[in-house]
């Protein structure tokens, strides 16, 4: 694989500000099957190991069509600032059923506990800033539903339950 010399300066920046993150599980991602990423190959970034473990099911799948990683941008109203912002959903892939039928799915990998309404004990930091982003991503996860009911699409919310960990 040939990079540009562009490429190989942004992909060390990246990986420089990975390892100065090293107790994050943060990587470039390289497919076996980049024919099947719908984007830019080169640059297929996972945020968590749980990202990681996903793409490459999906990479490895034979009824995958395609997929992409945080390529496209949904707005949203956020409840906070109350501005509209955009939302770039983790997964998006296309998958042949066993009927023949074709299906799209966009995913957001999320730990299980930011999935659920925090539950006020006292107005710490920590509940502040759990309900926060509770209430971002409920206003993101609202726009993705309803911009894939308008395509035909499926929206899921995977948490490490689904990912068996």
């Amino acid at each position: 694989m040939i990079f540009s010399r562009q490429d190989k300066c942004e992909r060390l920046i990246y990986l420089f500000i990975l390892f100065m993150r090293r107790n994050f599980h943060q990587g470039i991602f390289n497919p076996k099957h980049p024919e099947k990423y719908a984007g830019n190959f080169k640059n297929i970034i996972y945020r968590s190991s749980w990202e990681l473990k996903f793409f490459h099911y999906l990479d490895n799948r034979e009824d995958v069509i395609y997929w992409s990683s945080e390529e496209l941008a949904i707005p949203y109203f956020n409840p906070i600032d109350q501005k509209i912002h955009r939302y770039f959903p983790d997964i998006i892939f296309k998958v042949k059923t066993t009927d023949g039928n074709e299906s799209v799915f966009m995913v957001e990998i999320k730990p299980y506990k930011q999935t659920l309404e925090p539950i006020k004990k006292r107005n710490t930091k920590t509940f502040i800033t759990e309900s926060v982003t509770y209430a971002i991503n409920q206003s993101k996860w609202k726009a993705a539903d309803k911009f894939c009911s308008e395509r035909g699409w499926t929206f899921k919310i995977i948490t490490e339950k689904d990912l068996n960990f």
